[in-house]
Parts: structure tokens; C-alpha cells; sequence
């Protein structure tokens, strides 16, 4: 299976290709794994679309076998990583499958390998915080809506008790709490971490020889499916073997967007093969940081390192994957400064070679094993345990490398003070990181979705937005499209099918985006109308669909309806559709009308009263109600004449890179948001805000953070006044202002 491999990768062999594929063989074959490789090469060729990640994509074995597909050899990725003679416990092979084929893959792996030999590993689930509180709160009788109040306010990063949150956190200053809340919370503060219930782990498999209820207790989860009582770390240790096939949107989104270009242009492109890592203008949009919607590197952060660095390459991007992780922060501007130029020198001559890709700092879990080694004299086994140590921070193990490193440093004439250097490097891999070989996996994917952005954006942001699964809202990916040039029409019940569609410049809203809607109810529609042709007028739909009064209503508020009748107006369309449907129309907006109706089917004429067409803010609010947000304007549009009286000079967000260091006001409409604590443990925010032409980001410092966090919601405008800071290109404003914008009447 490998020499066939060679061949579908590389086209032949070479030197290189024979010397690492004979250590690796030879590895797999002692240490008793080539099973393993086999059952997951099994599982993989089930599916077309997959990404094979973690350490394993380290390994040639599993690239020619195409279980991973990054390029061990060309990208310099340690097998040691993976597989080293000092490992003994069982290798690890992480697969993401697109989301929505993940169960079916499941089902066809229980039934090929018999349901008595596989299982699912379980999560041992304890209460949080949330819980906990909305748990106790359930048995006082206290309505959904005050439980609610509370425990959104309990959502943040920082001091662990609930009784401490309340005390501290600025989210609670001035919020009362009367009886019986102090006794609900005291109790629920009691229950924080005590085990609640299984669940079923995202990816975990566990596949036995024989029966599987010979080796672990097992039970049936609320899915039906099997599941062993231990949690994976457990599994592990009791020597089974886990294999880990988990659910990813991301890929879900490449292949709709993959099938749209060749149902669109007739070009089939093969996702195993397809690796555009020159591509020039994949390469400027992910240097210009113009990654909404693509894989890993749309959210704030990523897309603020990718302008800040103006580095669009996949060597940089596999760095920038894995230095992203928070406990790293404070070694990302000394890496954006050493990668535009500036002159460092290495913690200490060994690291100098080592390190040298990533400009002297430890960026992958590998660097600590390799500074481990090259400076206090590790070998591979200590090495690997210290980087399994790091994923369990404060343990007593960790304390016991520690002293095991500066000793080991220290015989080889290390000083403590660069010793204390290297090792407070190391302690940011602590809890959260990435190997080499993981980040590079990812990043191939993040490749894979920028270039079809670039070449194919309809196609693409269509299979985001239908995909359900990004870092912002569908409103906010409209926006996005919009932006890019792109025409986003409403639904339609004859050109709209159940997800979104893009073609040309052109995206279609999805059936799918109904509100209140069943699925049922659309895929009849569809069915339908792909069985006997498209619905020549309002009669001919409601003569061969069966619908419910709410569903008609639906349709007409999202505007699907439209093109059936382009000769009335909404309300004339809801008159029509409501009184065929057999319902008594007594809304105030269309009063209480006695008119009769008429259909000429022949002629396909329909006499309804004259009715006064209804204005954009109604319209707005009756989008927000079919399809969850507001299509026809973007929804600062509601606000202009506010935004015209408001007394305040305002810029807009595509001016801001021009106004380093000055002081202005932006209407912003929020997107995403993110909590932090600083090093004091002080609760602050960055929040994204978009207008009409840009998206930017906002800093919300302790202070201001302690004067306007319970100002900020997600569904208003807002008015921001604050400093301009811009560093390499990269814009942010800090935040010393807000307004809330009076919401409309109606939306």
C-alpha cells in the first residue's frame, strides 16, 4: 500500500522518500502498529474529503497511505514526533470528516467492524458555573427569564468560584440579587465540578479484537450508541485504542464549494491532490488578512497576525497556527518584530540552529523536546513526558522536570538566569498548543478554503453560510460578501434550493434560513418542485403544496413569494395567500378586511384589494422574524437619521487605517467578542464591530470594559469613540466611549 502511495503522492521515488519510509516501517513494524495504520487507512478511503491532523502527519506512512495530507518531507515534520523508540504508549490518529458525514461514517464503521467490538469514549461531564446556577434556580420555581440574567452574566475567564464572579465581576455591579438568590447561588457554588452525567466524546473510538464489554463497562448513551464508563485519558492508560474521528464545518464548506464550481464551470478539482501553496492570489489574501470565512484564520486574532506580518506563505502560516494560542501572546510581538527585520540573538547558542524557522521562539510542542534535549540533556522519553506534563499544568510531575531541567542545564554550564528564560518559554506550551505537524495540517486546510475564496467567492460563502459553522453570524458573512462585490438575493421558492447557492457573482439565500419552518415542510416544496417543474403563480403553489396558514406566512414575510406575483406588493401577497389558506387575516397592518377574491386560473389573474405597500423598517423587521436578520439593507441603514442628528463626527471604518493615533467616532454593529483576563486577572473584552464598509476591532480595557460591559449587546448599534492604534497596517480602536443607538420601533 505504500509503494503504491509513492506513487499516486510523488509520482516515483527517490533516496529521501526509501531512507525515511524504511525508519518509519521499520518503527511501526516493532512497536506492533501496522493494524493500526490499516483499520484507519480503512476508514479514511470511505470518505473523499478528510483531514488527517496531530502528530501523524508527521508520518510518510500516513501521507502515502492518505491518511494525512501535508507533505512530511517537504515541510521538515519530525517522525519523533509521532513514533520515537522511547514511546510506549499507543499512537494517536486524529481525522476530521466534514460534519454532516461523521455519524453516517460511524454507522458504516459499527457495522463493518460489528457493533459488539466498537464504542464510543465518554465525557465525564460535571457542573459549571452556568449549571449549576440554572439547575438550583429550576427548584425555587424562578422563571427562564431572571435564571437567564444571571447566568449570561456568568460566561468569562478568570477567578473559578461563583461566589467570587458575582463579588468581582463588573457585570454584576448594580444588578440585584434579592432572596432567595444568595441561598441558590451559595448552594450552587456547592455543585461546581461535581460529576453530573456521560456524555459522548466528539471523536473517540474504541475499536477491540473481540467483544469490547471484555475490556471496559460499557452503556448506551441518549445518541443509541455504545459507550465505554471511561473517560479517553483512562482508555489510554488501560491500553485500548482510540482513534479519534471528529466533525469539522470547515471541510463540509470545501466540499460544497468544491461541488458548486463543478456543477458551475465543469472543473472537478481532487481535494487529496489539491494543494495550491503558490497560488498568488491565495498568497495576497491571506497576507492581507481578508480571511473571513476560511478555515482557522478568520477570527480577530488570526486575521490582525496575518496583517500585521503581510506574510501570506504556508511556512508562515503553519507558525502562525500554532503562536496563536493565548498562553503565547506575550512572545507574538517579538516574533513580529524579529519576521520584519529586527536583530535578536538566541536565548542561548544550542537554540540557535533549533530555532531558527521560527526566529529564535519556541513555537511547536517539538521545540520542547528539542531544547529539552540540546540544553539540559534529556532524551527522548524525558524529553516527551516533559511535553506531556506541560498539557496538565500544575502538577506535580511538571515540578519535577523543572528541577530535572535547570539541573541538566546547569551541568552543562547554562546560566540560571537564561535557564529561567528558556524555561518560562516552555511553561506557555503549558495546557494549550500545537505540534509542527498539526499546525501545518490545518494550515493546508486554511489554504484550501482561501483559495476558493479567492477564485470561486460566490461558491464559497454560499457553502459558509449554508455550513452554519464559522466564527461569525450569517448577517455578519452577508456583510462580508456584499463587500466583496458580490449580488446576495433573497430567498425564492422556484431558484432558491434548501442551502445557499453561488454562482458567478451572485449568492442565493437557502430555504434553509426559514424561521419556523419545518424541514419537512421546505423538502416537499422542493421535491415538488423538481418533480413536476416550478410554481407558475401563488394558486399553483398552494394548489399542489400543502401548507399551513404559519407557513405561507413565513414565505411571504422572507420574501420568497415575491416572484410568484410581481404585480402586488407584501401585503397584497399575505391578503392573497392568508384567505386560500383559510385564515382570517385581523393583523393591524392589514385590518379587518371583507373584500372577496377572484382567480382567473387560466388567465392567472388575481383581484385583491388595494392595500398600501409596506415601509423598509417593516419590512426589515418581517425579514428579521422569517430569516433571523435583516437582508435587504445592511442594518445601520435603519439608523441613518439618528446616526445624521447624532452631534458627532463620524468616520468611517475603511478610513480608520489613515488616522494612527487620533481620536474619532464609529457606528458600529457588534459581530463577535471575546473576554479575557489580564495578568492582574481583570476581566477586559476585544470586540469586532463592522459599518457599511468595514469590519474593525475594539479593545475594551479594564476600565472602560467595567463602564460599558453591561451597555453591549449583539443585536443593536452602537456609537464608539476612541484611539486609533495602528501597528504594521493593523488597525484597532481602544475604546473610551459608547452610545447604545435607541433601537427602532418595529425591529
Amino acid at each position: 500500500m505504500c509503494r503504491k502511495g509513492i506513487i499516486w503522492r510523488y509520482g516515483r521515488s527517490n533516496p529521501t522518500i526509501e531512507n525515511r519510509l524504511t525508519e518509519e516501517m521499520n518503527l511501526i513494524q516493532s512497536k506492533g502498529f501496522v493494524d493500526y495504520f490499516l483499520i484507519v487507512a480503512d476508514i479514511v478511503k470511505r470518505r473523499l474529503i478528510h483531514c488527517g491532523r496531530g502528530s501523524a502527519a508527521a508520518s510518510l506512512v500516513s501521507y502515502v497511505l492518505g491518511i494525512t495530507h501535508v507533505d512530511p518531507i517537504r515541510h521538515n515534520l519530525l517522525f519523533g514526533r509521532f513514533l520515537n523508540p522511547h514511546r510506549n504508549d499507543f499512537p494517536d490518529i486524529d481525522v476530521d470528516f466534514p460534519w454532516d458525514e461523521r455519524d453516517g461514517l460511524l454507522a458504516e464503521i459499527r457495522e463493518h467492524y460489528g457493533s459488539d467490538r466498537m464504542a464510543m469514549v465518554a465525557n465525564h461531564i460535571g457542573f459549571q458555573a452556568r449549571g449549576a446556577v440554572r439547575e438550583v434556580a429550576k427548584i425555587y420555581g424562578i422563571p427562564s427569564a431572571q435564571i437567564n440574567q444571571v447566568t449570561k452574566r456568568l460566561g468569562w475567564v478568570g477567578v473559578h468560584r461563583i461566589d467570587q464572579r458575582i463579588e468581582t465581576h463588573p457585570k454584576f455591579q448594580d444588578f440585584s440579587l434579592p432572596q432567595p438568590w444568595p441561598e441558590i447561588l451559595r448552594l450552587a457554588a456547592q455543585l461546581e465540578s461535581i460529576p453530573r452525567h456521560l456524555s459522548v466524546h466528539c471523536g473517540g473510538v474504541i475499536l477491540a479484537p473481540d467483544h469490547i464489554s471484555r475490556y471496559v463497562p460499557l452503556q448506551r448513551a441518549a445518541k443509541g450508541v455504545n459507550i465505554i464508563q471511561w473517560e479517553k485519558d483512562q482508555a489510554e492508560d488501560a491500553g485500548l485504542i482510540k482513534i479519534d474521528l471528529l466533525g469539522n464545518r470547515s471541510l463540509a464548506v470545501i466540499r460544497d464549494a468544491l461541488a458548486a464550481v463543478a456543477v458551475n464551470t465543469g472543473r472537478k478539482i481532487d481535494y487529496a491532490l489539491f494543494n495550491p501553496l503558490e497560488d498568488s492570489a491565495t498568497l495576497k489574501l491571506l497576507s492581507r488578512g481578508e480571511t473571513m470565512g476560511v478555515f482557522y484564520v478568520e477570527s480577530p486574532a488570526m486575521r490582525q497576525l496575518q496583517q500585521k506580518t503581510r506574510r501570506g506563505d504556508f511556512e508562515h502560516l503553519v507558525i502562525h497556527s500554532s503562536i496563536i494560542r493565548p498562553a503565547a501572546n506575550r512572545y507574538i510581538n517579538q516574533y513580529i518584530n524579529r519576521l520584519r527585520g529586527a536583530a535578536y540573538k538566541p536565548l542561548h547558542p544550542s537554540l540557535t540552529d533549533l530555532l531558527s524557522e521560527t526566529y529564535g521562539i519556541m513555537v511547536y510542542q517539538e521545540d520542547v523536546v528539542k531544547v529539552a534535549m540540546a540544553m539540559a540533556g534529556f532524551n527522548w522519553g524525558e524529553a516527551d513526558g516533559l511535553r506531556k506534563a506541560l498539557s496538565k499544568k500544575g502538577t506535580e510531575k511538571l515540578v519535577q522536570y523543572r528541577t530535572r531541567f535547570f539541573e541538566g542545564c546547569a551541568g552543562r554550564g547554562v546560566s540560571a538566569e537564561v535557564t529561567a528564560q528558556v524555561w518560562d518559554m516552555i511553561t506557555s506550551f503549558a495546557g494549550y498548543s500545537f505540534c509542527k505537524p498539526h499546525s501545518a495540517s490545518y494550515a493546508l486546510v486554511s489554504f484550501k478554503s482561501a483559495y476558493l475564496k479567492a477564485h470561486y467567492p460566490a461558491e464559497f460563502m454560499a457553502a459558509v453560510i449554508s455550513n452554519q459553522g464559522g466564527y461569525y453570524t450569517t448577517s455578519a458573512y452577508i456583510s462580508e460578501a456584499r463587500r466583496m462585490g458580490l449580488t446576495v438575493l433573497g430567498p425564492d421558492i422556484n431558484t432558491s434550493d434548501w442551502a445557499y447557492l453561488g454562482r458567478d457573482r451572485t449568492i442565493r439565500v437557502g430555504l434553509q434560513q426559514l424561521k419556523g419552518i419545518r424541514r419537512e415542510t421546505v423538502e416537499n416544496i422542493l421535491e415538488e418542485r423538481h418533480q413536476q417543474g416550478s410554481f407558475a403563480s401563488l394558486a399553483d403553489l398552494i394548489k399542489r403544496v400543502r401548507l399551513h396558514s404559519e407557513n405561507g406566512s413565513i414565505l411571504v414575510r422572507s420574501g420568497a413569494l415575491d416572484s410568484l406575483a410581481p404585480e402586488f406588493n407584501r401585503p397584497q401577497i399575505r391578503w392573497y395567500v392568508e384567505s386560500r389558506l383559510g385564515r382570517e387575516t385581523k393583523s393591524k397592518s392589514l385590518g379587518s378586511l371583507q373584500s372577496s377574491f377572484h382567480l382567473n386560473a387560466s388567465r392567472n389573474q388575481i383581484q385583491v384589494p388595494s392595500l398600501s405597500d409596506i415601509s423598509l423598517t417593516q419590512k426589515c423587521a418581517q425579514e428579521i422574524e422569517a430569516l433571523g436578520f435583516v437582508l435587504s439593507v445592511h442594518p445601520l441603514k435603519l439608523y441613518e437619521s439618528y446616526f445624521i442628528t447624532c452631534c458627532q463626527v463620524i468616520t468611517s471604518a475603511d478610513e480608520l487605517v489613515g488616522k494612527n493615533g487620533r481620536w474619532v467616532t464609529v457606528k458600529g454593529w457588534p459581530i463577535s467578542r471575546k473576554e479575557v483576563a489580564t495578568r492582574e486577572g481583570e476581566p477586559m473584552q476585544f470586540f469586532s464591530f463592522e459599518d457599511e464598509t468595514a469590519i474593525y476591532e475594539t479593545v475594551f480595557f479594564p476600565k472602560a470594559f467595567k463602564r460599558f460591559c453591561q451597555q453591549l449587546d449583539m443585536d443593536r448599534p452602537h456609537l464608539l469613540t476612541g484611539q486609533v492604534q495602528t501597528e504594521y497596517r493593523a488597525v484597532s480602536l481602544t475604546v473610551d466611549q459608547v452610545i447604545r443607538v435607541p433601537l427602532r420601533q418595529g425591529t
